[in-house]
């Protein structure tokens, strides 16, 4: 799959689309119905109560959904890495590497919050990547606040990619104080709106923000769990390397992005930190940005047999874990 894939062929789509619902079928066969935690926020909440009377008599359409939004997800990460140069070449293997790595954890297959928070902040990547290059960028700063904003009604600890625009900007632009307030005025517009719609509906006295805290992650994971994250993380390291080997020799374009998506996971790690709640679907954050690095790991290496044993050891690990050992 890996010397598939490392080709730009549009008929990879359909591949990509195969090998997708080939990983994910573990998801159709036992459907989990999502639970809201504390620090989900309300549009969640209720996208929840609008399923519900579908999915009380079919749960899959909590797994249709999820398969949209990874699917799509994949695909779309994907061309945008494309369009930033991010590997030498165009390929499929960000998209690759991001439909592996959230099928080695059944959480990540959940209809949680942070899933559908990753939509949003992958166009945040794109359009602060995209900086750089433009001139008049105050649209595109209010409208990525305006995008955190409205993630934060999704999933609340997400407000911590407020980091993301506030770093990116020091990386990608002279520093403009007008600059750095719109962007803040996006990020506070869909409170405005909310707040004013809760007072003028006279709802007031029975809202309540959503809540979190610092604390450290708490798990419950199995040894096949630590053996999936020891496999994900080699394959991170590897792909580190060849990140860092071939850093100099691209464009400053193509490593402000680099530099933006290591910002985009250090931020998405911190993200658990400040949770109410603890659950692993929470690090499903952390997925966007590390398809990019393993996807590397998959692309770079000259012997063609380390990508291949590092990729079916991982297709291995999930038809045993989907079907042998739950």
């Amino acid at each position: 799959m890996t010397g598939i894939f490392k080709a730009n062929n549009p008929f990879n789509t359909f591949l990509l689309f195969v090998y997708c619902l080939l990983l994910k079928l573990p998801m159709f066969l036992h459907p989990i119905k999502p639970m809201p935690q504390q620090t989900d926020g309300f549009l969640y909440r209720q996208l929840l109560e609008q399923l519900s009377p579908v999915g009380n008599v079919l749960p899959a359409i909590y797994s249709l959904i999820s398969f949209i939004l990874l699917f799509t997800q994949g695909i779309t990460f994907n061309q945008l890495s494309n369009k930033n140069r991010l590997i030498q070449k165009p390929n499929y293997m960000p998209a690759m590497a991001y439909l592996l790595i959230t099928s080695m954890f059944s959480e990540w297959n959940v209809l949680s919050s942070p899933l559908i928070v990753n939509t949003l902040l992958i166009w945040v990547w794109a359009r602060m990547s995209a900086l750089t290059n433009t001139r008049i960028v105050t649209g595109q700063l209010f409208n990525i606040g305006l995008t955190i904003g409205i993630a934060t009604f999704f999933y609340f600890p997400s407000i911590a990619f407020t980091a993301l625009i506030i770093f990116g900007l020091i990386l990608t632009r002279p520093f403009r104080l007008a600059e750095w307030l719109i962007a803040l005025l996006g990020i506070i517009a869909p409170y405005y709106f909310l707040l004013s719609y809760v007072f003028l509906t006279d709802k007031w006295k029975g809202y309540r923000f959503p809540e979190f805290s610092v604390s450290l992650p708490v798990f419950y994971e199995s040894r096949w769990a630590l053996a999936a994250i020891i496999l994900v993380l080699f394959a991170t390291v590897v792909g580190m390397f060849y990140v860092r080997q071939n850093f100099r020799r691209q464009l400053i374009q193509t490593r402000k992005s680099w530099s933006l998506v290591l910002l985009y996971f250090f931020v998405a790690i911190c993200v658990p930190f400040i949770n109410a709640t603890h659950a692993f679907q929470y690090w499903i954050l952390c997925a966007v940005p590390l398809s990019a690095i393993v996807g590397a790991a998959f692309f770079y290496p000259e012997k063609k047999w380390f990508p291949l044993i590092m990729h079916w050891l991982m297709v291995i690990y999930i038809v045993i874990f989907s079907y042998f050992i739950k």
